[in-house]
């Protein structure tokens, strides 16, 4: 099992930006596809972002697309993710998770492990 941690949150006004990181602990997430899903109070966790394990491969939530940008440093064993034009529907607990494999995911239950979340608040 992975550990995983997520910084980068914290509160901002519409139009900003936002650099989340998740750093990975544990074992290496070389061979793993990571993923990124935000969740607000009363609704289902979300899909943000994916990243296939080399980094070649990414996709997005269609609400995300043009502003976020996934990636990876598998040396660093942490994945970023940089959120830009961030608007208050933004504004939720941001989550890493990863998969056992190397292929991308987009539904919760693909993933295996899950950080504890960080707070992105965005104010208008």
């Amino acid at each position: 099992q992975v550990q995983l941690v997520e910084s980068g949150g914290g509160m901002v006004q519409a139009g900003g930006s936002l650099r989340l990181s998740c750093a990975a602990s544990g074992r290496t997430i070389g061979m793993r596809a990571m993923g990124w899903f935000r969740q607000t109070p009363g609704k289902e966790r979300e899909f943000v972002a994916t990243i296939s394990a080399s980094g070649g491969s990414t996709n997005y939530a269609d609400s995300v697309k043009g502003r976020f940008t996934i990636s990876r440093d598998n040396a660093k064993n942490t994945v970023y993710l940089q959120m830009n034009s961030l608007n208050p529907a933004d504004t939720a607990v941001y989550y890493c998770a990863a998969r056992k494999i190397a292929t991308m995911g987009y539904s919760r239950n693909q993933y295996d492990d899950w950080g504890q979340g960080t707070q992105v608040t965005v104010s208008s």
